[in-house]
Parts: structure tokens; C-alpha cells; sequence
């Protein structure tokens, strides 16, 4: 990992932020120590402020349901994992899986406030680039203000698909007076392609520090914004340019790491298939530079033999293992029948862990053991995940664990921080956008402008590396420790609609629990189809972790507009329909 950004300098940003907020006579006492004007207005001011605002990716502070990974509202209410743990602990996060939220719901309300402080300090970078001092070049200039919209421009998308029609305020907007007036009737979608555009145009191919925004990282999200509004066809131009250019790195352009595991290994961050990620560091003298997201998401109650020994959270989901099993030719049941009859993975619940068990001896694609933790199976180098033992309720939970951005044993205390409460602050990054990721949604539009070949070449690369068996689970024998099957689409797909299904169902098992898949319903205006066949089927094995649960079209393809925000605005806001 090359000199990579961390919040430990971020001091400075803070008092700025204090200086553009305290109006009142008696804050305005010079504070010992403070900071000159000409520090804060110098390159290394700007520089702390620009930290400040990537700082804010993880929502330290405010939930973890705030944060830019999205494994609550992207993965469990997408249908990749439960809730978790058992039905009191943190049962603010059930609504999201059953789509019951309520505008009064304070994890809605830090999801906009954790976005908006992200708006917040980059429009601060923006607002006091004009004052900047005479050691900030004209260069200098031109790059701070490109990673600074590139970082507006990421948390008004995370605004927009999280609540659709949101206010859009810039560093042109007087946070004194001006705010509070500002209407959510426009759509925002125009603004974000001005700030990442501007980001792709002036950011350079490559930067000093691993994570911070470049020219591909901002063509990446370019490309997804125009995906999102279906503009396939401006989509795929900048698709085309990616994956022909990228980032040279050590020789090597943006691609697919050989093994699929490799992705999620701290050892290996800031590796050829990230185009744009979080950033964090263990063992810095504090944990804050650890990442935050992840706490809650181990096996519960491993003690010595497994990682961190809490909290039981985003436990993958039935569905979602049955979604590995493939045919006899290792492709996967686009039919949906993976749900039904001696398809479905067979599962320990309901079994102690001294009671016998035999794993699925089915056919399976091998990122399913990467992607969830299930009994009999290696736990990385822990041990053989053990079933209940490590479940802290299954008749809430179900049988499995998480197991993607999990630490190994060797990595314990060394790539984890053991200064707070738990081990479970990692120096695991989260990829926003990794090149996975960009190949799946170069496939999208190329199905939708009719270049069905390479939408196959595409999806067919990412499956190749998941057929690398160097990169299988193996058992203690050093033998694939499941019946791992995969193989690409050798025919060519029969028409737009096939090979869109086999597109979007890719993109469902390749990022699982990664937080793309609730989104990836919406956008394809499949989610009340999708989601409440999950909750049947789900349901029906976890009935108390469902019970009452319904997604209803038109409503809860969006969250309320926080409560909170519609009454301090007083009445200037309009709440989304169906809250």
C-alpha cells in the first residue's frame, strides 16, 4: 500500500468548519493555539480540509447505516443478509429489511446528516479555494477542486438514491442564511454529472496517495450516474474508455485480481481492482482510523477461536446462499428454482453444533464459501465455522455468518486495532467502485444498446476468475473443501431479455453483501417483485425477523425524508410519497 490517506491531520479541517460556524460575539475569543488565517488558507490547510471530507465516507459518528458502504440499506434491505444478532440488539435496523420505515426513524436521519456534512466540508474546500494562499499553485488549484466535487458528488448520489429528490446546496449557498431555504423540487441528477464530469476532466491518471479520487475513479462514477438514469449509451462510451485505459499501478491497469478472495484481504488493499475505496489503517495509536463499518459484522461469540467474538450482525440470508447453486454445467439457475426442492442449500438450522453434520454436496459456485460463513466449511484460517456456536440467535438470524471483510487469525492485532472494545476495527478497506464492479455495468449497457457479445465477454471474465481453483476453499486435506462447479456462458445469449437476466444475476452473486443490491432492484424497477418474493421465502423460515413485512411499489423504493429535517425546515421540504 502506497502512502495512503488517513484522518489522523484532519485538525485543521475541523477548525475550519468552526470558523465558517461560529457567528456569536463571545466565540469569537482567539482560542490558544488557534490557527492563523494564512495556515488555513496554505497548501497543508487545504490539504487537512480535502482529508476531512474523504474522512466523512465512513460516517464515523453518526450509524453505521450512514456510511458509504451501505450493508444495511444496500445489502439487507436488498435481501443479501438479515438484520442479524437477535431481535432487541439494534432493532432500529429491522424496519430496513421489512420495509417499515418511518420518517421519525433517527438511522434515517443520520443517513442525510452524515451525507451533508460530506457536502459540507467539500463545499468548504471549494468556498475558500478563492483565498488560498501564494504557495497553492494554479495546479494545485485545479486538482483540490476535482477530488472536492468528485467527493460532493458521491454523497449527493448517496442522497439521491437513498431519498430520490433532496435539496442541492454548493459553496455558493450562505450556510447563515440561506440553507434553510433551500426546496428539494428539483432534480439533483444534472449536478452530479457537472461534478464528476468536472472531476474526469481535470483529475490526473494517477495520484501520490492510494485513495484518493483520480481521473478513472471519476469516469467510473460518470458512468454510473448516466446508468442510473439509463442513459445507456453515454454509459458505455465511458465504460469503453475505462476498461481500454484505467490506471497504469506497478505495471498493471485496472483489472481482476487473480483470486476472488483477494478482494476482501486486508494484505492485499489498495490492489489493481480498486478504482475508488475507503481507506483504513490498524494499530496508529487510535482507532479512528480503522474501519468503522464493520464492527458488528462478525460470528458472535467466538472467543478464542474466531475473529472479534461479536456482534452476530448481516448474517447472509437464505436466498442468497441458494443463489450459489448451479447446474450441472456450473452455471447459475436464472430460473429461479435455486428456491425450490433439493436445490436449496442445505443448511444446520436448528442443529447444535455437537449434533452431526454433513455440508451441501451439491454442485456450487466457489464464491459462495468466500461469501458466507456456513457450518463445515473453513472459516478463513480460523477453523471449521462450527453452526450455531457462533450464531447468537439462528431462529432470527438463519445458519450463516458473514464472511467477506473479515480479518484473518494471522492478521490478528497486527491488521486489526486492539485499542477499543473489540478487535473487530480492521484495516480492511470498502471499494465503492471496484473494476468488477465496472465490468458487470459496462455488461448492463452493453445489453441495453444491443451489444449482447460483449455484454457476454464481460460478465464471462468476471466468472474466469471465480473459476481460478488456486483461489478455492480448500479443507485441511488441501482439497476444495465443497463441490465448487463454475464455467462461463459458452453460447451466445438468445436475446436482450436472457441476457439481461444473466447480467443482473451476476451482479447478485459477484458483489453480494457489498451493498449494491437493494439499488440495483430499484434501478431496474424489479424491487416489489423481487424483494417481497424474498420476504416470502425468507419468512417463512425466520418469521419473527419478517413478520409484517411488505415492500410496496411506489413507496419504498425510497426512505422518508427525515422528520427532523422536515420540521426544522418548516415546511419547505415535500416528503416522499407514501410517508
Amino acid at each position: 500500500m502506497k502512502n495512503p490517506i488517513t484522518k489522523g491531520t484532519i485538525a485543521t479541517a475541523v477548525l475550519m468548519l468552526a470558523t465558517f460556524s461560529c457567528k456569536e460575539k463571545f466565540l469569537e475569543v482567539p482560542a490558544t493555539g488557534q490557527l492563523a488565517s494564512t495556515q488555513l488558507t496554505s497548501k497543508a490547510g487545504f490539504e487537512g480540509l480535502l482529508l476531512s471530507t474523504y474522512a466523512q465516507l465512513n460516517a464515523r459518528g453518526f450509524s453505521q447505516s450512514a456510511s458509504s458502504y451501505n450493508w444495511v440499506r444496500g445489502s439487507i434491505s436488498g435481501g443479501d443478509a438479515n438484520k442479524g444478532s437477535n431481535s432487541g440488539d439494534f432493532n432500529a435496523l429491522t424496519p430496513y429489511g421489512t420495509y417499515q420505515l418511518l420518517a421519525s426513524s433517527g438511522e434515517v436521519n443520520a443517513k442525510w446528516n452524515a451525507m451533508y456534512e460530506g457536502v459540507s466540508r467539500a463545499n468548504i474546500v471549494l468556498r475558500s479555494l478563492p483565498s488560498a494562499g501564494t504557495d497553492v499553485t494554479a495546479t494545485d488549484k485545479t486538482r483540490l477542486t476535482g477530488e472536492a466535487r468528485f467527493l460532493r458528488g458521491h454523497y449527493y448520489f448517496e442522497l439521491k438514491r437513498a431519498f430520490n429528490m433532496v435539496p442541492y446546496v454548493d459553496e455558493t449557498v450562505d450556510y447563515g442564511t440561506g440553507i434553510d431555504q433551500v426546496k428539494n423540487d428539483v432534480d439533483i441528477w444534472p449536478k452530479l454529472e457537472a461534478d464528476f464530469k468536472f472531476a474526469y476532466d481535470n483529475l490526473p491518471e494517477t495520484q501520490t496517495a492510494a485513495g484518493r479520487a483520480n481521473k478513472w475513479a471519476a469516469a467510473s462514477y460518470l458512468a454510473k450516474t448516466y446508468l442510473y438514469q439509463k442513459k445507456y449509451a453515454e454509459a458505455k462510451a465511458l465504460f469503453d474508455l475505462i476498461i481500454a485505459n484505467g490506471q497504469t499501478t506497478n505495471g498493471k491497469k485496472y483489472g481482476l485480481v487473480p483470486q476472488y478472495a483477494q478482494v476482501f484481504n486486508a494484505a492485499n488493499d489498495n490492489n489493481e481492482e480498486s478504482i475508488f475505496a475507503t481507506q483504513a489503517a490498524a494499530n496508529t495509536g487510535s482507532s479512528d482510523n480503522a474501519n468503522p463499518d464493520l464492527v458488528l459484522n462478525f460470528p458472535y461469540n467466538t472467543g478464542s477461536n474466531g475473529p472479534a467474538g461479536c456482534c452476530g450482525f448481516f448474517a447472509p440470508s437464505f436466498e442468497l446462499g441458494n443463489s450459489f447453486r448451479v447446474d450441472a454445467k456450473g452455471l447459475p439457475l436464472l430460473d429461479g428454482s435455486y428456491n425450490t426442492g433439493a436445490n436449496q442449500l442445505k443448511t444446520d438450522q436448528g442443529l447444535a453444533s455437537s449434533a452431526p453434520f454433513t455440508p451441501d454436496a451439491g454442485t456450487v459456485d466457489p464464491r459462495l464459501d468466500w461469501s458466507i460463513g456456513r457450518r463445515g466449511i473453513p472459516y478463513l484460517d480460523w477453523m471449521v465455522h462450527p453452526g450455531l456456536d457462533w450464531i447468537r440467535d439462528q431462529s432470527f438470524a438463519g445458519p450463516y455468518s458473514p464472511k467477506k471483510f473479515v480479518f484473518y487469525k494471522s492478521q490478528d492485532k497486527t491488521l486489526t486495532d486492539g485499542s477499543s472494545w473489540t478487535d473487530g476495527y480492521s484495516a480492511i478497506n470498502y471499494c465503492i467502485i471496484r473494476y468488477a464492479d465496472v465490468l458487470l455495468m459496462a455488461a448492463e449497457a452493453e445489453v441495453e444498446v444491443g451489444s449482447l457479445e460483449t455484454a457476454r465477454k464481460y460478465v464471462n471474465q468476471v466468472r474466469t476468475r471465480a473459476a481460478n481453483a488456486d483461489g478455492f476453499v480448500k479443507g485441511a486435506d488441501g482439497k476444495p473443501a465443497a463441490n465448487y462447479l463454475i464455467a462461463n456462458y459458452t453460447t451466445p445469449f438468445a436475446d436482450k431479455a436472457a441476457a439481461r437476466t444473466a447480467v443482473q444475476f451476476e451482479r447478485k452473486l459477484e458483489l453480494s453483501g457489498e451493498g449494491h443490491r437493494f439499488y440495483d432492484l430499484v434501478r431496474w424497477g424489479i424491487a416489489a417483485t423481487a424483494l417481497n418474493a424474498f420476504l416470502a421465502y425468507e419468512g417463512a423460515r425466520l418469521t419473527v425477523a419478517y413478520g409484517g413485512g411488505k415492500f410496496t411499489a411506489g413507496k419504498d423504493e425510497y426512505m422518508p425524508i427525515p422528520q427532523t429535517q422536515v420540521d426544522y425546515q418548516k415546511g419547505i421540504l415535500k416528503q416522499n410519497p407514501g410517508y
